[in-house]
This record gives C-alpha cells, structure tokens and sequence, in this order.
C-alpha cells in the first residue's frame, strides 16, 4: 500500500496492490485498488461481501447439482419398472422452469457467521459428495413416492406424473431452506425476504399448474385427497431425513 513513487514496485509486486485516488500516477497505475475515501474499513467490508457471494455460489451449486443428479437418477428408476414416461418432456421442463425460479433469490441471501470468518475454497470433491448423498436421499423418497402411487392408489400414467411432479416441487424447493446452512434450519441465520419470496411463490405457481383449472394443458390430472395427504406426508418425512443427511454430505455440519 502506497502512494508514491518510490511506492510503485512495491505496489506492483504485492498480491493486492492498493493506493488512493491522491496518489501520484505512477502509483495508482501499479495499484489492484484505488481507495476513493481514507478509509481501510472499506477493505474488510469488500472482503465479508465476497465471501457472502461465494458462500452463496456455493450453495446454488449444491442446490442444484444434488436436485438434477437425485432427478436424473429417480427418472432413470422409474423409466425400467414403468410402462410408460415417468413425466412427459413438457413437464420436465415445467419442472425445471419452476426450481430454477425459486433460486433466484439465492445471491441475495443471508449467510452464517462461520461462513464469512475465513476464506472458502472451490472443493469439487466437497461438491461431488454432497450431490451423491443428497441426491440419492432424495431419489430414496421418489421410489417411496412411486410405490404409494402405484400399489396403494393404483395410479394410471396421468395420475402418477401429477403425483410425482407435485411431490417433486414440493421436496425441491422447501429443501432449499433446509441446506442452504450448514446448522439446524431452526439456529441458520434467517432466509431473505427474497428468497423466501421466490421460493414460496415457485412453489404456489408450479402447485397452481399442476391442480388448478390449467393442468389439462400440461398433462395432468386432478388429485384425491388421500394422495394429497399421503405427497404431503412424504414430503415432510424427506425434509426430516435431508437435515440428517445434510450432516453427511457436510462433514463439518
């Protein structure tokens, strides 16, 4: 850090060169940052903010690499024991639509403390490990799903796509404020307000497609009550054992 001349090869040869907008030319051209204030706690604040943002990358890579590999691997399941397309490709990419809406609040998330006490690095086998656990915990609650649709309610090619679709948002998206923290979901930090919004109104919009007046248009059909209650109940069952798992997936949970 400098402003001067004699400053510049130092400046120039540090990781992060930094100097101020008063500083001579010479230095400010050698400078990674130029402070426009006298005022270095502009440096923590940069350094907090973009652990925030990594933390937050994080956890829309998790989120999303466990929900395609759990997906690819219950479709892959159902497509050897089934007669027929698990889900139709319109709803697959109903489906994919309405998980990727309900993460766009992710970058403005709030993160835990520990998150941002030191730097995190890019650990691809960290990653990989999570999308293998949680994926396949979530692939364990599709086959339960599958056996419910098919033994106890006998479902027909329609019923069961709604069945499953629904339970897919349902798990998918309410999953996101299970681990989307490395802590309890009740002792995490409080999701955004934005998060909380896009999330809540993913989950109401691909609800509304697949029972409302609209699902002919998409292939489905309309739900009892006992499946309803019994998609619930499975859904509930799957954020419980994802919260185990999580501790699992993340070794230092």
């Amino acid at each position: 850090m400098g402003d001067g001349v004699n400053d510049a090869p130092a400046i120039h040869a540090a990781h992060v060169g930094i100097s101020v907008t008063g500083a001579t030319e010479v230095a400010r051209a050698a400078a990674d940052m130029i402070l426009v204030t006298p005022d270095l706690s502009v440096l923590a604040a940069g350094v907090r903010e973009g652990r925030r943002t990594f933390a937050n990358i994080l956890k829309y890579v998790r989120m999303g690499t466990s929900s395609n590999f759990g997906n690819m691997l219950s479709m892959a399941l159902a497509s050897i024991v089934l007669p027929f397309l698990p889900l139709l490709p319109l709803q697959i990419l109903l489906n994919n639509l309405i998980y990727d809406l309900s993460e766009i609040g992710i970058p403005f998330d709030e993160v835990d403390r520990e998150d941002v006490a030191q730097p995190e690095t890019w650990n691809m086998a960290g990653i990989l490990r999570f999308s293998i656990i949680m994926g396949m915990a979530s692939s364990l609650f599709d086959a339960i799903t599958f056996v419910v649709l098919l033994e106890v309610f006998e479902a027909d090619a329609a019923l069961f796509r709604t069945g499953w679709f629904v339970e897919s948002i349902l798990t998918q998206i309410l999953v996101i404020f299970v681990i989307r923290s490395r802590r309890m979901p009740w002792r995490a930090n409080r999701p955004h307000n934005i998060l909380i919004a896009t999330s809540v109104g993913a989950l109401l919009a691909g609800l509304a497609l697949a029972l409302g007046p609209w699902r002919g248009l998409f292939g489905f059909t309309a739900l009892s009550g006992g499946i309803l209650a019994a998609i619930i109940a499975i859904a509930a069952a799957y954020l419980v054992s994802a919260n185990a798992a999580k501790r699992l997936a993340i070794p230092e949970a």
